[in-house]
C-alpha cells in the first residue's frame, strides 16, 4: 500500500519536493550568475536523492562534515568530495582508504601541528593529500586569520612536506546572527575579501593556491560579487528553516522540511493541544529564541503545509509537543484541533531536525509520498 499523509506513522520528516527543487534552482542560478562553482554542503540532508537533485541542477562536487558521509556518497557515485572539518590524525587512515579507492577527497587544517601530522602520515604512506587551509574571516569558529603568520607557516609545512596545497576556505557562520540585507551583504564581502586576501598572501610567498572556497547560505544568497573566489559552499538553503526565515533569506513558504505530527491530547484550560512530536522529533535547537521572532520549537501548519498564523510548538518533552497560540490562549483549542488531527511543524534548524530521523518522506505535488534514506553517525 502506498503511504499518504494520512497513513504515515508520526512523527515523520517530510520534504516538500516542489519547494526543495525551487530552493535548489534559486541557489544554483545565483552561483551561475556570479560565475563560481557551487559545491553544496550535504550535511544538512545526508540524503543521496537530495544530492542527486543538486548535482542535476549544476552543482560540482559536494562538501561533507563526516567521513562516513564521504564513504556513503562516494559509494553512490559522488567522487569529488571536500571533508570540511579539521582533520584529526586518527582519521587519516580512513581518508587514505577513500583516496586509494578512487575518491578525490580533499581535507582541511588550520594549525601547524595538524599540518605536520598530515604531512608525516602522507609521506609514510606515499600519499600526497589535497589539503585546504581553513581561514577565519569572522571570528565565528575555527580557522587562521588571513593576516596571521600562522597561515604561511601551515602552508609551508604542507607544501614542503610533499602534500598538495589545494587552497583556502572559510565559512562566515556569524551571518546567521544578522537579519538585514545591508548587514548580510557586508558580511558576504567580508568573507570574500578575507579569503581572497589569504590566497593572495600564499601566492605572493610563492605557494600554490588554486582554490578559494567560501560559503554560508546567507552570504551565498546575498553576495553582490565574488571576485577572486573559485567556489561556494552552502547547505541549509536546500530546505531552509525558521532561523533562515528570521535572517531574511527565505519565508515560511520556502521551508521544504517539516515534521508530520498527530494531535494526541489536550489541556483545554491552558489552551494546549498535545502532539506526538516532542524534542526527539524537532530536536532541542531553539535557534529562533535569540532572533527577532521566537517560534518555540517550530511553526505549526496544517497537513497540507499552510501556515497557521499564531500557532507554535511552544514546549516540548521527549515525545510530547505542546501546541499553543502565541499571546492569548485559544479557549477553543480542543475543537480546533481534535484528537487525530494531522499537522506539520516547520523546524528552527533543518540540519538538527533532519538528524532526528532515519528517513525522509518526499511529498510530490499530486500528494504522492516517496521514502528517501538518510545517513547517521560518523
Amino acid at each position: 500500500m502506498t503511504d499518504t499523509l494520512q497513513t504515515l506513522d508520526t512523527p515523520a520528516a517530510l520534504i516538500e519536493r516542489t519547494r526543495m527543487q525551487r530552493n535548489i534552482e534559486r541557489m544554483q542560478q545565483r552561483m551561475n550568475t556570479l560565475g563560481v562553482r557551487f559545491r553544496p554542503h550535504v550535511k544538512t540532508t545526508k540524503c543521496i536523492d537530495v544530492a542527486k537533485a543538486q548535482r542535476d541542477a549544476g552543482a560540482r562536487g559536494i562538501t561533507v562534515s563526516t567521513l562516513k558521509e564521504a564513504e556513503q556518497f562516494f559509494a553512490a557515485g559522488f567522487t569529488d568530495i571536500l571533508y570540511a572539518v579539521g582533520m584529526a590524525p586518527h582519521r587519516l587512515a580512513q581518508a587514505l582508504a577513500l583516496r586509494r579507492r578512487g575518491c578525490a577527497l580533499s581535507i582541511i587544517t588550520d594549525g601547524v601541528e595538524s599540518a605536520r601530522a598530515i604531512a608525516a602520515f602522507g609521506r609514510e604512506n606515499g600519499e600526497a593529500f589535497d589539503v585546504l587551509i581553513e581561514v577565519d574571516t569572522d571570528g565565528h569558529r575555527s580557522g587562521i586569520r588571513p593576516e596571521e603568520d600562522a597561515l604561511l607557516a601551515v602552508a609551508r609545512v604542507l607544501h614542503e612536506g610533499g602534500m598538495r596545497l589545494a587552497g583556502v576556505l572559510t565559512h562566515a557562520g556569524s551571518s546567521y546572527e544578522l537579519d538585514t540585507p545591508e548587514a548580510l551583504r557586508a558580511m558576504a564581502e567580508q568573507e570574500r575579501a578575507g579569503c581572497v586576501h589569504a590566497a593572495q598572501r600564499l601566492r605572493e610567498a610563492g605557494l600554490p593556491c588554486a582554490v578559494v572556497s567560501v560559503g554560508s547560505t546567507p552570504t551565498a544568497l546575498m553576495a553582490q560579487a565574488l571576485d577572486g573566489v573559485t567556489e561556494v559552499r552552502a547547505g541549509v538553503y536546500v530546505f531552509f528553516d525558521l532561523v533562515m526565515r528570521n535572517v531574511g533569506v527565505c519565508t515560511e513558504q520556502d521551508v521544504a522540511l517539516s515534521v508530520l505530527t498527530t494531535v494526541i491530547g489536550h489541556q483545554a484550560e491552558k489552551g494546549w493541544a498535545i502532539v506526538d512530536a516532542g524534542w526527539m522529533a524537532m530536536s532541542r535547537d531553539r535557534g529562533t529564541q535569540k532572533q527577532k521572532r521566537d517560534f518555540g520549537y517550530g511553526q505549526v501548519c496544517d497537513v497540507d503545509g499552510a501556515v497557521l498564523e499564531g500557532y507554535v510548538l511552544s514546549g516540548a518533552n521527549q515525545e510530547h509537543g505542546i501546541l499553543s497560540h502565541e499571546g492569548t490562549a485559544d479557549a477553543d483549542i480542543a475543537a480546533r484541533f481534535p484528537i487525530g488531527t494531522r499537522l506539520r511543524i516547520l523546524p528552527n534548524h533543518a540540519c538538527a531536525t533532519g538528524a532526528q530521523f532515519e528517513q525522509y518522506h518526499a511529498v510530490s505535488p499530486d500528494g504522492g509520498v516517496e521514502t528517501w534514506g538518510r545517513f547517521h553517525g560518523w
